[in-house]
C-alpha cells in the first residue's frame, strides 16, 4: 500500500513539473524594426488558433540575444528578433549556456531610412557624407590624421549641403539598426579611406580599432534615442533641422508626416531597397530555440504562420506595414528549411 502511494505521488509529482514547465504562450524579444512584424503575426496567431497571442518584447536585437542564449529554461525566450544577423560571439555565447539547436529564419528586407520631417527640402547624402557626419574621428585637413569631429553644420562637410546644423536621433548600441548602420555605413566607408586602414597597418596593436571604424561620436551631435522608433519620429516633428535613422517600416506607417533623405541620390523605396540600389539595405530575421518546441507547442504554428505566403509574401499582410518581401525561391527555400527545423552552425555565420 505504502508502495502504491509512493508511486501515485511520485507520478503527480512528474505530472505537475511537466505542467509547470510546459506552457501555451509564445515569449519573445528583440528587434525593434522586427517587432511590428513579429506583433501582426502574433495577434494573427491569437485571433485564429487556439492559442493566446504571444508576448513580443521590443529589446533591440543585442539585448534579445542575451536574454535568448541565456539558456533553455522556460523563463527565457522561445524567439528572438533581429534585424541584423546573429554574431558569431553570441552563437558562441548560446552554445556555452546550452542553447545548440538554434533555427535561423529571414523574413524579407529592410532599408535603414534616414528621414526629416516632410516640410523641410528634399536632402540628399552620400553614404562617405553621413558616415563622416557620424564618427567620433574624421581626416584632419591635410587628410594625414584623424582629429576630433569638428563639423556641427552638414555644410562643414561639404559646401554643397545645406547650412544646416547636425543633429541625428538615432538607435542605441543594443540596436540591429545601429549595427548595420555601422557595418554598411561606416565600417563600409573607411575601410576604403587610407587615412583610416594606414594607422591599421602602423601599429596593429595600438590602433587595432581603425581597421574597421565604427565609433559614433558622443558630443550630442548623434543622440541615442532608445529602443522605441515611434520616439524617434515624435523628436523629428518637434525638431524641424533633425535627422532620424530607423527601419523603413516606421518611414511607411509615417509618412504623412516623415520623408526619406536619398542616399547616394536613390530613395528609400521597396524596388530600391529590394534591388540593393538603395545603399543602406538588409536582411531581417528571428532565431528558433528548438528545445523549446515540445513544451511550447505554439512556436510550430506561430513560425509555420510568419513564413507563409499570407505573410511574408508579395501580396502578404506584412507588406503593407513595410516588410520587403524575398524573391519567389529565397522565401521558398527559407521556408522549407524553417519547417524542417534546419540547425544553424557558425559556420552558416560565417557565409554571406
Amino acid at each position: 500500500m505504502t508502495i502504491k502511494k509512493s508511486a501515485i505521488a511520485l507520478l503527480a509529482s512528474a505530472a505537475l513539473t511537466v505542467s509547470l514547465s510546459a506552457r501555451d504562450q509564445i515569449k519573445m524579444v528583440g528587434s525593434s524594426t522586427v517587432y511590428p512584424f513579429a506583433s501582426a503575426v502574433a495577434e494573427e496567431l491569437g485571433a485564429t488558433t487556439k492559442y493566446p497571442t504571444p508576448v513580443v518584447e521590443s529589446t533591440g536585437s543585442g539585448g534579445g540575444m542575451k536574454l535568448f542564449c541565456a539558456g533553455n529554461g522556460m523563463n527565457t525566450p522561445d524567439i528572438t528578433n533581429a534585424s541584423r544577423r546573429m554574431k558569431s560571439k553570441e552563437f558562441k555565447l548560446c552554445e556555452k549556456n546550452g542553447v545548440t539547436n538554434i533555427t535561423e529564419a529571414v523574413v524579407g528586407f529592410d532599408g535603414i531610412a534616414f528621414a526629416q520631417d516632410k516640410t523641410n527640402k528634399p536632402f540628399n547624402v552620400s553614404k562617405k557624407q553621413l558616415a563622416l557626419a557620424v564618427a567620433a574621428e574624421v581626416p584632419s585637413k591635410d587628410g594625414k590624421s584623424l582629429v576630433k569631429n569638428p563639423y556641427k553644420k552638414w555644410s562643414d562637410i561639404d559646401a554643397s549641403l545645406p547650412n544646416r546644423e547636425i543633429i541625428i536621433y538615432g538607435p542605441p548600441k543594443s540596436s540591429g539598426t545601429r549595427d548595420a548602420f555601422e557595418d554598411m555605413v561606416m565600417k563600409g566607408t573607411f575601410k576604403k579611406m587610407p587615412v583610416y586602414t594606414d594607422l591599421y597597418k602602423l601599429d596593429k596593436k595600438a590602433n587595432k580599432k581603425y581597421k574597421k571604424y565604427h565609433i559614433v561620436r558622443t558630443d550630442g551631435v548623434y543622440v541615442p534615442s532608445g529602443e522605441n522608433d515611434n520616439i524617434i519620429v515624435q523628436k523629428l516633428t518637434k525638431n524641424k533641422n533633425a535627422f532620424g535613422i530607423f527601419g523603413y517600416s516606421f518611414l511607411v506607417e509615417n509618412d504623412d508626416k516623415l520623408v526619406g533623405a536619398t542616399v547616394n541620390n536613390v530613395a528609400p523605396t521597396p524596388d530600391a531597397i529590394s534591388s540593393g540600389k538603395y545603399p543602406i539595405s538588409r536582411s531581417l530575421f528571428f532565431y528558433i530555440k528548438n528545445s523549446h518546441a515540445k513544451n511550447v507547442p505554439a512556436i510550430k504554428k506561430y513560425t509555420d504562420m510568419f513564413m507563409s505566403e499570407n505573410m511574408i509574401g508579395k501580396d502578404g499582410i506584412l507588406s503593407e506595414i513595410g516588410l520587403i518581401p524575398l524573391p519567389d525561391a529565397k522565401r521558398a527555400a527559407l521556408r522549407e528549411s524553417v519547417s524542417k527545423r534546419t540547425m544553424l552552425t557558425l559556420d552558416d555565420l560565417s557565409k554571406k
